[in-house]
């Protein structure tokens, strides 16, 4: 038994927000099932793709990686017919999980105060960019407008450098995070109590949510926080460094680790150096230090200081290549990685629910659906 087993989720979500969320109910053993328009999700159309022998099928690993454990159905919201049957659904599921335009769901019948009139007790989740109070409500929204907006684009990059977006799209998977973990949350209390509960997910809000170091740096001291590149704003040597060879991070986050570093690096004398006897003086002298440390670890190559700093506790490690983290022994050992099935390729290799539960192994009993495959959920749902 995986924890949401027997739970029934409807989703009406399209890209990454609501499918990401979706699919963590879903490895959790949720019943999901994705709802899609005629033309599928417009993340089926986003490369790269597996493509048969020959060439008639195609299937996004995109959309796959967003959608396992899942089932699809087909249906036209603007069709009477298509809106009845889905509205069906809704009523026989636990869960909504919606992430269109705010206001879109409500002029087809499908929002929160028509679903949930009469329903023994509905979880409904709309994720959106901006929530359904902002004065932005009716404004798009996309990951790297959030990223913006959300002042994290402030505090990323290079201190003489423009804005730069995060390379994962944190502003999605952010609140599909919060989605997902609000909602399982919810179903014990909505279970008992029967009464429905709607949830409103912005994205802005949740990337503000996890900004608290930054937000309590704001208010504690008047300042604006600023780019720093990898470096910290509060601990140093706590950034990214060059060895010959390649990258490589080092956080001695306080004195002892510090003396550590100091020692491996030949310059033990720093220690005692007025600039970098406490960890607010090396702070404030951080690109000082940052050089004369720099200066020493380009002489040799990374698997070198790596070694000696982790033989001292330092905490290090080598700046990967998305490649090179996936090869990282740690990756075969806690089983992160599995084979999923997935139309058209086959299996293939899937970073799977991170969390492990003792006694449980990650839910792959399905891959990313096929378009419309399984419009026998109709009269499933509507039987039990």
């Amino acid at each position: 038994m995986h924890p949401l087993e027997g739970v029934r989720v409807v989703e009406l979500a399209h890209v990454a927000a609501g499918p990401f969320a979706g699919m963590l109910l879903a490895d959790l053993g949720a019943d999901v099932i994705k709802v899609e328009p005629p033309t599928g999700d417009q993340m089926r159309g986003w490369p790269p793709f597996a493509t048969s022998a020959d060439g008639g099928e195609r299937f996004s690993h995109n959309f796959a990686s967003v959608n396992r454990n899942k089932r699809s159905v087909v249906a036209d919201l603007k069709d009477p017919d298509d809106l009845a049957r889905v509205r069906e659904l809704i009523g026989s599921a636990d869960v909504v999980v919606e992430n269109y335009r705010p206001g879109v769901l409500d002029r087809l019948g499908l929002g929160y105060d028509e679903v949930s009139d009469g329903h023994a007790g509905l979880v409904y989740c709309s994720i959106s960019g901006y929530g359904l109070t902002s004065p932005h409500v009716n404004d798009g929204a996309y990951d790297v407008v959030i990223q913006g907006m959300s002042g994290l684009m402030s505090v990323t990059g290079e201190p003489d450098g423009g804005p730069v977006k995060a390379g994962v799209p944190v502003g999605d998977f952010t609140a599909g995070l919060y989605a997902a973990y609000t909602v399982a949350a919810l179903l014990p209390q909505v279970g008992r109590t029967g009464e429905s509960v709607r949830l409103d997910v912005p994205m802005l809000d949740c990337l503000l949510g996890i900004s608290a170091l930054q937000t309590s740096e704001y208010w504690g001291t008047g300042r604006e926080p600023a780019r720093l590149g990898t470096a910290h704003p509060r601990n140093a040597p706590y950034q990214g460094f060059s060895a010959a060879d390649g990258d490589f991070t080092v956080a001695a986050g306080n004195d002892r680790l510090w003396a550590a570093v100091a020692e491996v690096v030949g310059l033990a004398e720093l220690v005692d150096d007025p600039r970098f006897v406490t960890q607010p003086d090396r702070v404030a002298h951080q690109g000082e230090l940052a050089a004369l440390l720099q200066d020493r670890f380009g002489e040799e190559k990374r698997e070198h200081w790596l070694t000696e700093l982790r033989s001292r506790g330092v905490p290090c490690g080598p700046v990967n290549t998305v490649g090179e983290a996936l090869a990282d022994p740690h990756v075969e050992a806690t089983g992160l990685v599995a084979r999923v099935p997935m139309p058209v390729a086959g299996e293939v290799a899937q970073v799977v629910f991170p969390v492990r539960i003792e006694g449980q192994s990650p839910r792959l009993d399905r891959g990313a659906p096929s378009l419309g495959a399984d419009a026998d959920v109709y009269a499933e749902w509507a039987a039990s």
